[in-house]
Formats: structure tokens, C-alpha cells, sequence
């Protein structure tokens, strides 16, 4: 009996083998390694901070101000510092209490910009509710903007000039070249509107290539809280790569993803597990679109470790610029 099903199997063949191309073989997705690439990153950085400084140049310096107690801030700030040892830039957080005045916060900021030895400065985000984000952001001098959340940076940006990208847009950006990953003529989706990730994201993405800040020459669809669900599936589904930065956990599911697409990742949430364990997770259903994307990455280990990385890459900017201005 075995041996007829063998025959009759072999028989069938001429009949099956014209459509294996047609099927869909289940394949893993390419994982981005944020981790990998910034540590490569801040090798680069440690490299060219030691030629910096052989040439007579004075160690870069990097000042954090921290208002408040907020867990996750203070672990953000940590990163930070640990990165600024890492590449050789020096660093310094100053902290302040949460009960602190807008004014005296705006003041230490002024002392910092008034500081020649400080080429570097950030306000770490959120401030407490009864500070403006904004004054806070525009009291820092632009040149020491190494966030680039200055009112004058981001105007910059708008128009494709050389200036300080925020560190996650830039972390994004990144991770598309160093994976050869193409934009031009490509379809983008980015969720997310924020003025410090998803809009930069999309300004950088659009633009021209031949501009002083060359840009990605995609065609980009910008969604936001107010996108209705069906429309968001119906962009996504278009989309060559898709950007998610929204926090909302499981917005960009396997069917909303069209096989070979790229996912970036930049949404973070902490979520408490049924064993009543917490970890960190994505805006993406990373197991189910792994098996339909050619690219995506992992949260954590995506582009958190680059937006550190790349905050390191704009502070010896900064350095840079400072010289050249007081050279003159």
C-alpha cells in the first residue's frame, strides 16, 4: 500500500510543483539591532572625541537638569551620563526638587548658557505640570540645543537646514541608513504627531535630498489620535515602512502590515504580565508582524539605545559648532 501512495504521489507532481511559487513560506523578520548599532555608534564617538581632543580641543561637556523624582526620568538621565563616560564626553547632572519655579529653573539654565565650558544642555522631559515645556525648552541657548526642541531648531528643521535633529528622530534616521534600508520614492506611515518624534520623523523623511539637511524623498502619510482606525489599516497597509510612536500598546497589528515592510518601533510602555511581572513593550504586535516584515525592531533594544547614542553624536556637534563660532 505504501508503495502505491509513493507512485500516485510522484504522478502528482507535474500538478504541484507550478504552484510552490505561489506559496507563502512563513519567514522571520530581520531584526534592527538598536543596541548593536549604537554601540558602534559610540565607538565612532570615542574615536573622534580622542582626535578632538589631540588637536587641542577641550574635552566636550554635557549638563542634564532634572526637576523632580520621576523613576523613569532619573533612569533616562543615568543612561545618558553612563553614555557621556562611555565616549569620553564629560557630564554633570544638576538636580532640582520638584517644587522648583519655572523662573529658577530658566535661571540655572541661563548660567548654563553663559558657562563657556558647557557646549551641551538638556532638560530632561517631562517638567512638572505647573512649568511651561515650552519656556523651559526655548530658555536654552540653540546652539546648546542638543535636544533641538528650540523653537529655533525646529524652525530649522521645517526648512531642511543644518541644525539639531531630536535625538529619537535622528535615532530613527539612522537605523534606516546603516540598514540600507531605501526611502526614496517609498511609502511612510508615521503614527504619532509629537513635535519632539513624530513630526521631526516625517520632516526628515519628506524633504529633498539635495537640501542642506538632505532628506529621505518619501511620500509620508502623518496619523495622530484623531486618524479613524479603518483609515490608519488602509495607510498602513500601503505603507513600505511604518514608524510608530504613540505608546499605545498593540496599535499596529499583522493584518494592518504588508509582507516585506519595514517597522520601526519607538513606543514605550510598561505593562504588568499575568505572572504579575512588568516589562517594557512597543506600539507593535512584534510577534505576529515579525512573521509578515522584512525589518522591525525590537522593545526594548530598538531605538532607545540609539536615541542615547545619537544625543552623544549632538553634543560633540555642539562642541564643534561653539568653536567654529568663536573662531570667527
Amino acid at each position: 500500500m505504501l508503495a502505491i501512495i509513493f507512485i500516485v504521489s510522484i504522478a502528482k507532481m507535474p500538478e504541484i510543483l507550478p504552484n510552490i511559487n505561489k506559496l507563502h513560506f512563513i519567514k522571520t523578520a530581520n531584526i534592527i539591532d538598536g543596541k548593536k548599532v549604537a554601540q558602534d555608534i559610540q565607538k565612532e564617538l570615542k574615536t573622534q572625541i580622542e582626535t578632538w581632543i589631540k588637536q587641542g580641543n577641550r574635552r566636550p561637556c554635557l549638563i542634564a537638569i532634572l526637576v523632580g523624582e520621576d523613576p523613569a526620568s532619573q533612569t533616562y538621565i543615568e543612561k545618558k551620563m553612563a553614555a557621556s563616560r562611555e565616549v569620553g564626553i564629560e557630564s554633570k547632572t544638576i538636580k532640582l526638587p520638584v517644587t522648583s519655579k519655572e523662573s529658577e529653573i530658566i535661571d540655572e539654565i541661563q548660567k548654563l548658557n553663559k558657562d563657556d565650558s558647557v557646549d551641551g544642555i538638556l532638560v530632561q522631559l517631562p517638567v512638572p505640570e505647573h512649568v511651561s515645556e515650552r519656556h523651559v525648552c526655548n530658555a536654552v541657548d540653540p546652539l546648546k540645543d542638543v535636544d533641538g526642541f528650540h523653537t529655533t531648531n525646529i524652525g530649522k528643521l521645517t526648512l531642511n537646514s543644518d541644525t539639531f535633529i531630536p535625538a529619537t528622530a535622528l535615532a530613527v534616521l539612522e537605523l534606516i541608513k546603516r540598514y540600507n534600508i531605501p526611502t526614496f520614492g517609498k511609502n511612510i506611515v508615521v503614527c504619532g504627531r509629537s513635535k519632539n518624534v513624530g513630526l521631526p520623523i516625517t520632516l526628515l523623511l519628506h524633504s529633498d535630498a539635495k537640501n542642506e539637511l538632505p532628506g529621505g524623498e518619501a511620500t509620508v502619510t502623518l496619523c495622530h489620535r484623531h486618524t479613524p482606525p479603518e483609515e490608519l489599516e488602509f495607510f498602513a497597509k500601503h505603507a513600505d515602512i511604518i514608524i510608530s510612536a504613540t505608546g499605545v500598546v498593540n496599535l499596529i497589528k499583522s493584518h494592518m502590515v504588508k509582507r516585506g515592510a519595514c517597522i520601526i518601533d519607538v513606543g514605550i510602555t510598561r505593562i504588568t504580565t499575568k505572572d504579575g511581572k512588568t516589562k517594557l513593550v512597543g506600539d507593535v504586535d512584534f510577534e505576529g508582524v515579525s512573521k509578515v516584515a522584512e525589518y522591525i525592531t525590537p522593545v526594548p533594544g530598538g531605538v532607545g539605545p540609539m536615541t542615547v547614542a545619537m544625543l552623544m553624536s549632538n553634543t560633540l556637534k555642539a562642541a564643534q559648532h561653539i568653536l567654529k563660532k568663536n573662531s570667527a
